[in-house]
């Protein structure tokens, strides 16, 4: 996953928003993650989907060897 970095980012936001007594912003960063990973699904998804689709219009069948 080459989104991976966010994720850090963010987790090292909120352990400096919980070290400086701010609970509500430690919460929020929290929220944050769960939409960044999210997203970051959701982007992969796609990518994959768009992956698959260019195969099928040049022939490639990715994963599929052996089966029948």
């Amino acid at each position: 996953m080459r989104s991976d970095w966010i994720l850090d980012v963010l987790a090292d936001l909120k352990t400096f928003a919980l070290s400086a007594d701010l609970p509500v912003l430690a919460e929020q960063l929290d929220d944050t993650a769960i939409v960044a990973l999210a997203e970051i699904a959701a982007l992969e998804e796609r990518t994959q989907a768009q992956a698959h689709e260019q195969d099928n219009r040049t022939g490639i069948h990715s994963g599929e060897l052996g089966a029948s």
